[in-house]
């Protein structure tokens, strides 16, 4: 399959989200190319429905490779129910997702983003010195070849902030400097595969604010959420279709916790924090 080449020049992206998850599930898929760096299978699209035509991303559950810790064939389903989390907590941190058949079989598909880091302002950094400048939090040092080390940071921004907390919430164990997305200014998190297994994962480079008390926004968005996470509540009903029991168990138990603990979590010690690569 060749790589992806961009939809093309004139085609129409939808304005609101609810106009694009209507694209994503009825429109018509056509695969473009693969994205060759991607670990499983994600297929650049086009998808096209009533006259409006928008980039997407397919990821087909057949072409999900095998995790030892995760349970094969649900990587789809995470990041479905990461975008179903994301969008009750207001924030809307994830392009809009939804679940559905393609030309590979049921997949993910999500609205492409064409958006980077140089977009806006900068979020992450490698800086001289021990600590880091006003306006940036320190994330850790980073080898920067020939013996060298310089501070890796990211930027005192609200937006990764509430990433920051979504991820503690998702239990996102793999939040890669390349999974920031800026879209003006909108920030989305993308490549939520592996997320909300039970047994707590969190690897991030959003670290910043570890142990740092939680916003008031913040806290008020957990406490509608845990309202959420109820069991009769139409959010938990359908995360119950995406994840298992347990795992809806543990979510509920994460939001418990960072609302007992009024603070932004700490990396445990027990493995590494930071995935790898980081960036």
């Amino acid at each position: 399959m060749p790589a992806a080449e961009r939809i093309p020049a004139g085609s129409v992206s939808p304005a609101s989200g609810a106009d694009s998850v209507e694209l994503l599930t009825r429109g018509e898929l056509t695969v473009r190319g693969r994205i060759r760096e991607a670990s499983n299978a994600v297929l650049y699209c086009s998808v096209s429905y009533e006259g409006q035509e928008a980039a997407c991303v397919y990821k087909p559950v057949a072409g999900e490779r095998p995790l030892w810790d995760f349970p094969d064939g649900t990587l789809a389903q995470r990041e479905m129910a990461a975008y179903e989390v994301s969008e009750a907590t207001g924030w809307g941190l994830v392009p809009p997702t939804v679940l559905r058949d393609g030309p590979h079989g049921e997949g993910m598909c999500q609205l492409w983003i064409e958006g980077s880091q140089e977009e806006g302002p900068e979020l992450l950094a490698l800086v001289e010195g021990d600590e880091p400048s006003e306006g940036w939090k320190a994330i850790g040092f980073a080898d920067v070849g020939e013996g060298r080390t310089a501070l890796l940071v990211h930027a005192d921004d609200e937006r990764l902030r509430r990433l920051a907390v979504l991820d503690a919430v998702i239990n996102n164990a793999d939040r890669k400097g390349g999974h920031l997305l800026a879209d003006g200014d909108r920030l989305y998190g993308i490549d939520h595969g592996v997320t909300f297994n039970a047994e707590d994962k969190l690897r991030t480079l959003l670290w910043g604010w570890a142990g740092e008390p939680l916003s008031a926004e913040a806290v008020a968005v957990l406490e509608s959420l845990r309202d959420g996470l109820k069991p009769a509540e139409p959010l938990c009903l359908r995360l119950g279709e995406l994840i298992t029991g347990a795992e809806v168990d543990a979510l509920r138990a994460r939001v418990d916790a960072l609302l007992a603990s009024g603070v932004h979590p700490v990396p445990s010690g027990e493995w590494p924090a930071i995935p790898w690569p980081p960036v």
